[in-house]
């Protein structure tokens, strides 16, 4: 009878907003993410990053990360680890907390992507550049 007239998705609610930490919670989860969704963490990485699962939902759309609050809204794909990186993509079923990831010694650390920022990379050259930029002159 609940279910008839939707109360059940009302339940749902309630307790989605209740596992986020109550209702300022939920809301600046709504902020940041643009999506509230119920289910497991499954695990955290080094830079405070936490990965969620619900079987439950659409595969592809089952798992997914809730990025540090350190970064407030500025994130991006790029801070995942490669190591997380395969398992929120399905490409291994068991998540790094279980199966320890290899480690070799040329192997560096996880570096996020810099380009559009101000630590991004800038060449520079030695050479004289082949065409120069004009400058009005100046009126006395």
């Amino acid at each position: 009878m609940a279910t008839y007239f939707g109360l059940d998705k009302f339940v749902k609610l309630f307790r989605i907003i209740k596992n986020h930490g109550g209702i300022r919670a939920s809301l600046y989860q709504l902020y940041r993410v643009d999506d509230l969704k119920d289910g497991v963490m499954v695990g955290e990485d080094a830079h405070g990053n936490k990965y969620y699962e619900n079987p439950n939902l659409t595969l592809g759309r089952n798992r997914w990360v809730i990025y540090s609050p350190s970064v407030g809204t500025d994130y991006d794909g790029s801070m995942i680890p490669a190591e997380w990186f395969g398992w929120i993509h399905h490409k291994t079923d068991l998540p790094p907390t279980e199966i320890a990831p290899t480690a070799y010694a040329w192997q560096s650390g996880h570096e996020e992507n810099t380009t559009g920022t101000d630590r991004a990379f800038m060449p520079y050259t030695t050479t004289k550049p082949k065409i120069e930029a004009w400058v009005p002159p100046k009126k006395l």
